[in-house]
């Protein structure tokens, strides 16, 4: 049976996995921190817009040529 404390690689190994996983995780709790306190910020301001809506009839030649 070999000693752990002999085998340096494994401790290297879970070394380097130890800290990936806490530079994950440090990472995730900052950007959930900045999300929370941005404002969330519109790309486009709000204009009031005006819609006219025109009823056709399927009689009608111009319901005809659209379809």
């Amino acid at each position: 049976m070999s000693d752990w404390t002999s085998l340096w690689y494994v401790w290297l190994i879970l070394l380097t996995v130890f800290l990936l996983l806490l530079c994950g995780v440090s990472v995730s709790c900052i950007k959930f921190c900045c999300r929370k306190k941005r404002l969330p910020a519109e790309t486009f301001p709000r204009h009031p817009c005006d819609m006219t809506v025109i009823g056709i009839d399927s009689d009608s030649t111009a319901h005809s040529t659209v379809t």
